[in-house]
Parts: structure tokens; C-alpha cells; sequence
């Protein structure tokens, strides 16, 4: 195997991209949505090539990633969604239960899925990382796409050369 490098690639055209956001706490959905999608056509992902669908929160997030995953239409998928700590343990549930399904469907599919759902002790740090996060995101599923498709293709070029 030859050494060498791959260069980040934040190249958007003709990625496919589905947006898995949760409405529970609205407001702060709205704006990684908003941050979210303004990069990634900054970034060049074809607004047809976008998907976006809503849950009601975080913990069904994980059941239409999978179902996106399942369909084989997506290069990357980003979930969106905002658990804010209250009173109870539900904040501890719902931040462990989402990000462990997240994490297991980008594994079990080989997809990679920015999670940008965000996990905050109150509404303030929440509105201060929404823009920040849903940038992050769309930078994420663009340069996480692009590396998969390079690594799969090397793959494929390797098993050509036997």
C-alpha cells in the first residue's frame, strides 16, 4: 500500500443530503436549520439535493435517519435538534438514547450522520451554539461524504488491480 494524503474536501455539487430535525424546542431548531442549510449551499449541495424532514424530537430522530440510510439515496446525513436540561433525568435519557442510535446507524449503514443535536443546561448556551452548530453540521456531512466516496472508490480501484 502506498502512503499518502487526502486533502479535505468541502465540495458540495452533486452530494445527496437528508436533514433529520427535531421540533421540540423550536426555536432553536429553526436556527440550525437555518445555519445549517445556508452552508451547505455556500458549499454547493444543489438545493434538490437536500432533503429535509421533521420528528417531533430527539429520540425519533434515529428511526427516519435509518430509514434514509435504508433507502440508499444520501451521501450524508445530519440530524438537527436541541435537548435543553430541565428537572428530571429525561435530559440524560434522551441525550444518551438519540446520540447512541445516531451513532449506531451511521456504523451499521456505513453513511456518515453529523450529529448536531445539541445537548445544553439551559436556553442561552443553546442559542449561542445553534448557528455555530448547524454550520458545523453541513461542513461535517459535506467533507464526511466526500472522504467516504474517495475511500470507497480506492476500494474499488484496488480490487481492479488483483
Amino acid at each position: 500500500m502506498t502512503v499518502g494524503s487526502y486533502e479535505t474536501n468541502l465540495n458540495g455539487e452533486d452530494l445527496r443530503i437528508g436533514v433529520v430535525q427535531a421540533r421540540f424546542n423550536e426555536d432553536i431548531c429553526h436556527g440550525l436549520l437555518s445555519s445549517c442549510l445556508a452552508e451547505l449551499k455556500r458549499l454547493g449541495v444543489a438545493d434538490e439535493d437536500i432533503l429535509h424532514v421533521t420528528v417531533p424530537g430527539a429520540l425519533e430522530v434515529p428511526l427516519v435517519l435509518q430509514k434514509m440510510a435504508e433507502s440508499q439515496q444520501f451521501d450524508a446525513l445530519i440530524a438537527l435538534g436541541a435537548i435543553i436540561r430541565g428537572e428530571t433525568y429525561h435530559f440524560e435519557l434522551v441525550s444518551n438514547e438519540s446520540g447512541a442510535g445516531i451513532t449506531r446507524i451511521g456504523l451499521d449503514y456505513g453513511i456518515p450522520i453529523a450529529n448536531a443535536i445539541l445537548t445544553t443546561e439551559n436556553d442561552e448556551q443553546a442559542e449561542v451554539r445553534m448557528a455555530i452548530k448547524g454550520t458545523d453540521a453541513a461542513q461535517v456531512a459535506v467533507e464526511m461524504a466526500n472522504l467516504t466516496i474517495a475511500l470507497e472508490e480506492l476500494s474499488q480501484d484496488q480490487g481492479d488491480d488483483e
